[in-house]
């Protein structure tokens, strides 16, 4: 297993922001615990703009140079340029290393999936897995699937890559709830399934493995996973009613899948997420 990660992306916080330091810093300290899964530990390197640009307008990038805030939820924190591609760059260390066969993930913030083309928004400043995803379809892989099941439908994700030939969204999220998009399918290549509020735990899991079917017959050389936690029924975000062995189980299914699988953190914010990424994982590796 790989994980990617970079110490100093714990260095920028807003008191009584859900999107913390925290979350990442416990878990570095889990994985990192004696009794863990074998790990090699890779930091982070920053994205170059080429890779950046496939994604995202070319003045989106000289905004995050800008110290105003982009909204309420993304403040501009000193900085951000740099921790912005440090995130994005590990997504596309973690592409190398699945292309290698490893189970691959990025635990970086800050997050991705709702970053469009010409903004930052719900936490995020550049489009993580879409930049890995337009990486992938530039250097040889002709057919790559997103797997998004973070509880917020990926709407950035979903405006960057929609309609492009070659890739397709597969996204699971809670609906209503923020952005308030993703309600039924758009365009050619973006799959949604909207779940209400308090889906019973089997209900939604029925859910992902209709998605996972649908993922299947796509029949992808690469899946790319936004990989968000926040579906968890302890989650301060949102109303669902995962479990930690739901997570676990989540990973088995992508390793059934028999592909390339990497993954990048998305969202998730309780105390528990440490032991749901791990769970994750250990269902990645078929443990």
């Amino acid at each position: 297993m790989v994980i990617i990660t970079d110490e100093h992306c714990t260095g920028y916080a807003q008191t009584g922001h859900p999107e913390k330091p925290e979350r990442v810093a416990r878990a570095q300290l889990r994985l990192r615990e004696p009794n863990g899964p074998p790990i090699t530990w890779i930091e982070a390197a920053p994205a170059e703009d080429r890779a950046i640009l496939r994604a995202h307008h070319a003045h989106h990038l000289h905004r995050l140079d800008e110290p105003d805030d982009f909204d309420a939820d993304t403040p501009n924190f000193p900085g951000m340029a740099d921790y912005a591609r440090r995130s994005a760059g590990a997504a596309l260390q973690a592409l190398q290393s699945a292309r290698t066969g490893a189970t691959a993930f990025s635990l970086m913030r800050p997050p991705g999936h709702h970053a469009m083309a010409d903004r930052a928004m719900g936490f995020c400043y550049l489009n993580n897995i879409a930049i890995a995803a337009l990486e992938a379809l530039a250097t040889g892989v002709k057919r790559v699937a997103i797997f998004d099941f973070d509880v917020h439908h990926g709407n950035g994700t979903e405006a960057i890559l929609l309609d492009r030939s070659g890739v397709a969204l597969f996204s699971v999220h809670q609906s209503p709830c923020y952005p308030g998009t993703g309600r039924r399918n758009a365009g050619t290549n973006a799959f949604n399934y909207p779940v209400l509020p308090r889906t019973p735990r089997p209900e939604y899991r029925q859910v992902l493995a209709r998605a996972l079917e649908d993922l299947r017959r796509f029949q992808p050389e690469l899946v790319a996973v936004s990989a968000g936690f926040d579906a968890y029924v302890h989650d301060p975000l949102a109303q669902e009613t995962l479990e930690d062995e739901d997570f676990h189980w989540l990973g088995q299914e992508l390793r059934q899948l028999g592909l390339p699988v990497f993954s990048l953190l998305e969202g998730g914010y309780s105390y528990d997420l440490p032991e749901l990424i791990l769970a994750y994982l250990l269902g990645l590796e078929g443990k």
